[in-house]
């Protein structure tokens, strides 16, 4: 797999993989933890879930700045780790949320967040950079070698970028598991198990001091038994379940910190190895003519529009993939039979197509290249959009056909209504089967367009710029739960497959242009 690619590209891909681990345990649960911890709604929590990862990849445009002014790409990798370390530490500790310390416990799990977003930031597009330099330099050793030898090594960029993106998802289609099985655990410990509705019907009662029926049927079938007429054994229960629930997740962020150390143990000592971008031309000194600086600038302004144009696209996927922390995550608590199969579990489908898929993908891609009909990248971010709807298409079509309406009137229905409208598991891997093909044809495709037309000089930043776009569609990805609880969900997801469908047509509008300028 790694032997026609650069030496770095394992040890790059390997130091990733910790950082990943760790955050898809928070991708995982992030949104369901904040409701279940502290009695958030869901659009409330969605907030918090959309401006944290907004502020992932905002960050990781400052990041890429402070890289390319400082010239120390690996220092900054470096301090990334530490500070997410130290994120995770802080939301590992298990203090139980209480009406007197809610509102403090919230601010310090915000501020844990930022630490993580910051040094994530720090981090991710920096990493992304240096493979980008790893090929930069491929090509330039091929070229010494004849014009054959450089067209094959171009062609191997999208390849490496695959590759290193299948490494990512190794660590993510682990770490889903990791919540759910120590909350499971913690919760056998006390003689309950896990129910996906009582966290909301036990703040519900704390709240409002109500008694609903549902409380007592699924508290039941969570084992315990409760009287009615007893409210302080029912007050007890609801602060004793909401407890042992949301430390065993507390408890997984434990393992996001031994993920982190691991990830920088390994960077630490195969960071050798690794070029620094834009050190060859910081060094190098020629003189240019007038006429060649204004024709380097042209060339410039080219790039970084295609860049820019490119980035207004993906925005709308990454908007509607990142539901997948958000209302498709609610949709597995809510409207899917998750009484063997925790929601959080369902995250790991996609990391697990990605492994299996990306093979599969970089052997068609491949046998297309060999016949002479080689997709361009710009086309492949196209179909990948069209790739999209067809996810939410089948979501559409199933939400219609079952008749469902909004989360909010769906919960309202007594217990065993809603069990029988539950859907089985299998339309969860029907929509993330769609949404990994699309995505395998857009992020390791857009990373690997984004070191093809970057300048030398900016990779960092244009790798920011990459991440930037992703956290513009992440800062509205609260408008998923706000739909999601508002309107019946044919039409909540009609609205992404329509978005989808826009950007697939106006990326292929685009097309031509962009793959001269990819080719200049």
């Amino acid at each position: 797999m790694f032997k026609n690619h650069p030496k770095g590209l394992l040890a790059a891909a390997l130091s990733n993989m910790g950082e990943r681990f760790g955050y898809y345990i928070m991708n995982a649960v992030l949104t369901l933890f904040l409701c279940s911890k502290f009695g958030l709604a869901d659009d409330k929590a969605g907030i918090i879930y959309s401006v944290f990862y907004c502020g992932i990849y905002v960050l990781s445009l400052v990041g890429g700045i402070i890289a390319d002014r400082t010239s120390n790409y690996k220092g900054t990798i470096q301090r990334g780790l530490i500070i997410m370390a130290l994120g995770y530490v802080v939301l590992s500790i298990p203090i139980l949320a209480t009406p007197q310390n809610k509102a403090g416990l919230l601010v310090l799990t915000c501020f844990a967040l930022f630490l993580i977003a910051f040094g994530n930031g720090l981090f991710k597009g920096n990493l992304q950079a240096i493979v980008g330099q790893m090929y930069d330099n491929f090509e330039a050793e091929a070229a010494k070698e004849g014009p054959e030898k450089l067209k094959w090594a171009q062609g191997q960029r999208d390849s490496g970028f695959q590759i290193f993106y299948v490494f990512i998802n190794i660590g993510g289609l682990i770490a889903p598991f990791v919540a759910p099985l120590l909350r499971q655990w913690w919760l056998g410990v006390h003689n309950l198990s896990y129910n996906a509705q009582l966290p909301k019907l036990c703040h519900e009662f704390i709240n409002n001091g109500t008694i609903s029926d549902n409380l007592i049927a699924e508290a039941a079938n969570a084992g315990a038994v409760l009287d009615p007429a007893n409210v302080d054994a029912v007050g007890q229960f609801c602060t004793s379940y909401l407890d042992y629930f949301n430390t065993g997740v507390h408890y997984s962020f434990i393992a996001s910190v031994a993920a982190m150390i691991l990830s920088l143990v390994i960077f630490m000592c195969t960071k050798k190895m690794f070029p620094t971008p834009g050190k060859k031309e910081a060094v190098a000194s020629v003189e240019y003519t007038q006429e060649e600086k204004i024709a380097m600038a042209t060339e410039i302004k080219q790039r970084m529009y295609a860049l820019f144009a490119v980035l207004g696209v993906v925005i709308f996927f990454w908007f509607s993939f990142h539901q997948n922390g958000q209302s498709l995550s609610m949709f597995a608590r809510d409207f899917v039979n998750t009484s063997k199969i925790a929601p959080e579990i369902w995250q790991a489908v996609n990391p697990f197509f990605v492994i299996v898929l990306t093979p599969v993908i970089m052997w068609f891609f491949g046998w297309l290249g060999k016949r002479g009909k080689q997709i361009s990248t710009p086309r492949k971010i196209a179909y990948g959009m069209g790739i999209a709807a067809l996810a939410y298409l089948f979501l559409s079509v199933f939400s219609f056909k079952m008749g469902y309406p909004s989360s909010t009137d769906f919960l309202a229905l007594d217990s065993a209504t809603q069990a029988s409208m539950k859907a089985g598991p299998w339309v969860l891997i029907v929509t993330y089967f769609f949404l990994t093909v699309a995505e395998l044809f857009i992020s390791p495709l857009g990373l690997s367009f984004v070191s093809k037309v970057a300048p030398k000089s900016m990779q960092g930043l244009c790798q920011g710029l990459w991440l930037g776009a992703t956290a513009v569609g992440n800062l509205f990805l609260f408008l998923g739960p706000k739909m999601y609880n508002a309107i019946p969900l044919g039409y909540c997801w009609g609205v992404f497959l329509v978005l989808c469908l826009i950007s697939m047509g106006v990326m292929f509008g685009m097309v031509k242009w962009l793959e001269k300028v990819t080719n200049s």
